[in-house]
């Protein structure tokens, strides 16, 4: 049994993941809707990842921001925002194009089902929602842009502190780095045994998504699906290196240090619950402590370019189901809002729903549509997801390449 476990620890964390959502995928297919069973074991892993990525989450951030100047942190943000709106508006241009060419959903019906109109928050309740009324209420609804606002402004309070010409405060200073820096230390460890448990976890998610969902709905929403797909591989063979590569990141070594955090994202279909596993991968890509720990926070938040693309090719299929013509000045429209939107609701809860209610509502589409895409929600959130966390390293890895010319 223990050279079973030793066997099992050695073999490569991608490897264990991927066996896991293939044999669960297998087990769905067969046995259907009887793997229902399994799913708390898939929750539990969510949970699980949750419970650690908050915490994670506040002290890398917490440590990324007292390590810089008040400066450097507006510098290093604003080109974060520049980058995150290029590869969205990108994501979203990409989506339309491919869905005009290829033209899905034009023989299909729509569903007599009903959808709930989700609430559009108020730009105003967003601001208010950034600062919380205490500390603890943040971490208790889970809500990350608050968690990032108290984050920043403790790692700025710190970074005062320990720069302070004052003796005792600078020590002060020193000695809550250390106690955050040994936290995070803590957190990671125990993120190790969690991930040792996630194959089991992918397994029963697989089983139970390909077994409520079955092969025909998938066969139904073939070709929505093979765009969607396509769309995001154009926008990493040629969005995503053409930054890397602008940048001098070595592109090959890149995708291969990242591997963990892509892979992670794509079967989990969790950006958040995926982020201490991202921070470490963008880490092992060469991307410095500073930049990685703020930058990828950051990206969960505000950067979505796999919903965005998703929106793009959502709203053709829409529009070609219920026999509505764009105009060139319509498809302009949808680029511009779906940027901004897509960026905007990045950390909203259901954001994807809500960027694409809000836009079919503009546009007049019937809300059922995102019914009838959620048919095959779960594999397009797989693709997705994994592509929002793959914009963000590439995004830090720019973003660090520039501060180290600056410095150098």
């Amino acid at each position: 049994m223990k050279s079973l476990w030793e066997i099992y620890i050695k073999v490569p964390f991608v490897v264990k993941i991927t066996t896991g959502f293939i044999l669960g995928a297998i087990v769905g297919i067969v046995f259907g809707t009887n793997v229902g069973f399994l799913s708390p074991l898939g929750t539990l892993l969510l949970n699980l990842l949750s419970l650690v990525a908050l915490p994670v989450i506040f002290l890398t951030v917490v440590l990324a921001v007292n390590q810089m100047n008040v400066t450097q942190l507006g510098r290093i943000g604003g080109k974060l925002i520049i980058y995150y709106t290029a590869t969205t508006a990108a994501a979203v241009l990409i989506g339309l194009s491919l869905a005009l060419w290829f033209a899905p959903g034009k023989n299909m019906i729509l569903p007599n089902v009903t959808v709930d109109k989700p609430v559009m928050p108020h730009f105003s309740d967003v601001l208010l929602q950034i600062v919380p009324k205490n500390i603890f209420a943040a971490f208790t609804t889970g809500d990350l842009m608050a968690i990032l606002f108290v984050a920043v402004i403790i790692g700025m309070a710190i970074s005062m502190m320990k720069f302070s010409p004052d003796k005792p405060m600078m020590e002060y200073g020193a000695m809550l780095d250390k106690m955050f820096t040994a936290l995070n230390i803590m957190f990671y460890k125990i993120l190790s045994g969690v991930l040792l448990y996630a194959p089991i976890g992918i397994f029963a998610i697989s089983a139970t998504a390909f077994g409520s969902q079955g092969l025909e709905t998938f066969k139904a929403l073939l070709t929505f699906t093979a765009i969607f797909y396509l769309g995001l591989l154009i926008l990493w063979v040629f969005v995503y290196t053409a930054f890397l590569k602008l940048s001098g990141t070595p592109i090959v070594n890149f995708f291969k240090q990242t591997k963990d955090a892509y892979t992670t994202a794509f079967f989990t279909s969790s950006s958040i619950a995926s982020l201490p596993i991202a921070i470490n991968a963008a880490k092992k890509a060469g991307i410095s402590d500073k930049t990685a720990n703020f930058a990828l926070p950051l990206g969960a938040v505000f950067n979505s370019d796999g919903g965005a693309l998703r929106m793009g090719v959502s709203i053709v299929f829409a529009a070609n189901i219920t026999n509505l013509n764009l105009s060139v000045s319509d498809l302009f429209m949808i680029i511009v809002i779906g940027t901004l939107l897509s960026i905007g609701t990045a950390g909203v809860p259901g954001a994807g729903l809500i960027t694409l209610s809000a836009v079919l509502t503009m546009f007049g589409l019937p809300l059922e549509i995102v019914a009838l895409i959620a048919g095959v929600d779960a594999i397009i959130g797989m693709g997705g997801t994994a592509t929002n966390v793959v914009g963000d390293i590439v995004g830090a890895a720019v973003v660090d390449r520039t501060e180290r010319k600056k410095t150098a």
